[in-house]
């Protein structure tokens, strides 16, 4: 690496990230809302060692390109969104039932735990799970509802395997 550019790269670690950004708008030609520092220290570093010694050959251009067109793709488009038919009428996609646990007991179950000198119910519904007037997707987030904080929810209520199959 050429000494001056070692230089310049070293002195970008003593920059706020006022300066870094505005040093990046400056390579890039572009501003950007990033202020983490870390990746702004990469990708200005990045952009002066390629402007110094020259970016990715042809070859490698190609390559990437070949590499990103074999990419998986997403062949389905996402649960809930609208799409075109093939008269060209929108049509709303049906979003599939998520898969369901095996721990999780049957819809019309009522979940009951001793939390803090009061008794918790949670309902088991087809959709989720209902407690307090609210439908919760999860065990865990009903939960973290109860406790205030992030739980494992078959943990919490106390839920095993052998215990919903029994």
């Amino acid at each position: 690496m050429d000494p001056h550019l070692a230089k310049e790269v070293a002195a970008l670690a003593r920059m706020t990230i006022v300066e870094l950004r505005s040093r990046f708008a400056e390579l890039f030609h572009e501003p950007t809302r990033a202020n983490n520092r870390t990746w702004l220290l990469k990708r200005i570093a990045w952009r002066l060692q390629a402007l110094a010694e020259g970016d990715l050959s042809e070859r490698a251009r190609l390559r990437a390109l070949e590499l990103a067109n074999d990419a998986d793709l997403r062949l389905s488009p996402p649960r809930g969104t609208t799409v075109a038919s093939v008269e060209g009428e929108p049509s709303t996609a049906t979003p599939t039932p998520a898969p369901t646990n095996g721990r999780l007991p049957r819809p019309g179950t009522v979940i009951t735990r001793r939390y803090k000198g009061r008794t918790v119910r949670v309902h088991v519904l087809e959709a989720g799970l209902a407690f307090n007037g609210k439908v919760y997707k999860s065990l865990s987030a009903v939960a973290k509802a109860i406790t205030g904080s992030h739980c494992n929810g078959y943990l919490f209520f106390r839920l095993s395997k052998e215990e919903v199959t029994s």
